[in-house]
């Protein structure tokens, strides 16, 4: 089978990219972003204003099948087995039918294992997944940098989500976006890390991020700070995973995160994420530190604490965190994989103390 991407011919086997008819599925793994990035240089390109740095998360995933079916007369949606608005996912399907020159509708299904739109980066593994399903199921073969590329258009953290690890998203500076990609830094199993997520609200936060970044960059006092300082915490994490130097990766990703909320505290109206438990959490974090278990906390555009630490320290930060007033409920989760093809829509389990 003949695929063609970009005016370019490739060679392939149905098995390696269709299942089924004009049919894919995709599993894409969350990410929470050690170096934050918050704000976008082209809105219409939805590429990033800076860049970011993450880690993918092994206990957080979402399944996506994506099926283009010539009996369909609009694209249809369905997240958890519940219909939505369709709008983001077919400006995605229209770059996919663009490249493909097809013309079809799509329906597509996705699934998380963990709540949606509440500070998890639904967002990233969702609009991955898409990506991944989307392309294949269209007859594309991508390489994993456009495959990156694909992902941005939907969501910013979601070329993040394409690769494992520990990974770099670059903001890139062409006015066509195709230099604003993300790329692995270090394969996961290269230097273990776990993340010890708190949930203390599982509901869709009131005020998306999306919308939440255009307010910051307009009236935030802070915001020119934010984007002058971005290069130096970049190369301060970047040289931390290199060197495998837990307590500078740790301080830099509270920096960040913390960096981060002030920005959204100074915005007009404020964007305050945080709740109740969201706080004693991050407390409780600082106390173990200060009682000898290495942990530090980081937080993206919701109320979920996110807490990194050894494997070993794993279980311990977990009991001390399900312990806290306000946590409702909190998994533990490895570095996770890229995006990859799955044979059916049944997403991997929640990682659980």
């Amino acid at each position: 089978m003949r695929l063609k991407y970009g005016g370019r011919d490739r060679s392939t086997t149905v098995a390696d990219t269709i299942r089924g008819d004009l049919t894919a599925v995709a599993r894409a793994h969350s990410n929470i972003a050690l170096v934050k990035y918050w704000g976008k240089r082209d809105p219409a390109l939805n590429t990033p204003a800076t860049g970011s740095i993450s880690v993918t998360l092994d206990a957080l995933a979402t399944d996506t099948r994506v099926s283009f079916d010539p009996s369909l007369a609009a694209d249809q949606f369905h997240l958890d087995d519940r219909p939505e608005p369709a709008s983001r996912v077919s400006a995605l399907l229209d770059v996919v039918r663009s490249q493909a020159g097809l013309t079809l509708h799509a329906r597509v299904n996705s699934t998380n294992n963990f709540p949606s739109s509440a500070g998890l980066a639904s967002s990233a593994s969702g609009f991955a997944a898409l990506a991944l399903a989307a392309s294949r199921a269209a007859g594309l073969a991508l390489t994993p940098r456009e495959l990156s590329v694909l992902a941005r258009r939907g969501s910013g953290s979601a070329a993040r989500s394409v690769f494992g690890g520990y990974v770099e998203m670059h903001a890139g500076t062409a006015a066509s976006g195709l230099d604003s990609f993300a790329e692995q830094l270090l394969p996961g199993a290269d230097w273990p890390l776990s993340v010890v997520v708190a949930i203390t609200e599982p509901q869709p936060k009131p005020v998306s991020s999306t919308a939440g970044m255009l307010g910051s960059a307009t009236t935030s006092p802070f915001y020119p700070g934010w984007l002058e300082t971005a290069d130096r915490d970049l190369d301060t994490m970047r040289r931390a995973i290199t060197e495998r130097d837990f307590r500078t990766l740790g301080e830099e990703a509270e920096h960040s995160c913390l960096k981060l909320h002030s920005l959204m505290l100074t915005t007009r109206p404020a964007l305050i994420y945080w709740n109740a438990g969201t706080m004693a959490a991050m407390h409780r974090v600082i106390r173990l530190r200060e009682e000898g278990l290495p942990a530090y906390f980081t937080i993206d555009a919701g109320p979920q604490v996110k807490a990194l630490c050894a494997p070993e320290d794993a279980s311990a930060v977990a009991a001390e965190l399900g312990a806290v007033p306000g946590v409702r409920q909190v998994r533990i989760s490895a570095l996770g994989p890229a995006a990859h093809l799955v044979d059916d829509m049944a997403p991997a389990e929640p990682g659980n103390p």
